[in-house]
């Protein structure tokens, strides 16, 4: 029970911090369920990351993965709970607010102000994946590699998740 109400304590906190995004807040995430509270290894963080961005659906529901591991289904649904719902309420509210002041002066400067902001936070966390799983200079070439094809080209990041866990598997052999 104790595990399962911080779960749902740490990622409602998340969540009103997720400007942008689920990804704004990886290295926060990190942070906490890795060295903090020790529910996962980096292994087993980049592996869950990984796995939410193959799965269909929103690739944050990754943290019900977390939750379980941690805490079985009540875990997962805690989760899930803490991640969606604060945000979600948030929102909801700020959306209807957010419609009746669209002349003001002062929306256009809070929607410029939040989009450095969003990019900063979003890099941060894909910094912080990349250090996890970059572990060599073979990985560093297909993150490369997959990055240029996503610049370049219009292709399924899923796709390329599958090719560089092919990759890796044959030239790691």
């Amino acid at each position: 029970m104790k595990d399962t109400l911080a779960l749902l304590g740490v990622f409602a906190a998340l969540s009103v911090m997720a400007v942008g995004g689920g990804t704004a807040v990886l290295p926060e995430m990190k942070s906490l369920t890795v060295n903090q509270y020790h529910w996962l290894s980096d292994d087993q963080f980049g592996q869950i990351y990984s796995l939410g961005q193959l799965a269909p659906g929103p690739n944050m529901l990754m943290v019900s993965v977390i939750g379980y591991r941690v805490a079985g289904y009540p875990g997962a649904l805690a989760a899930l709970i803490g991640f969606f719902l604060p945000a979600g309420l948030i929102m909801f509210f700020c959306g209807r607010i957010w419609d009746r002041f669209a002349d003001s002066p002062w929306k256009v400067a809070v929607q410029r102000g939040l989009a450095p902001l969003t990019i900063g936070l979003m890099l941060a966390g894909t910094w912080v994946l990349a250090k996890t799983v970059i572990l060599g200079p073979m990985t560093a070439l297909i993150a490369v590699v997959v990055t240029a094809i996503l610049l370049l080209r219009h292709v399924n990041p899923a796709l390329l998740i599958f090719g560089g866990g092919i990759a890796s598997w044959l030239l790691g052999r």
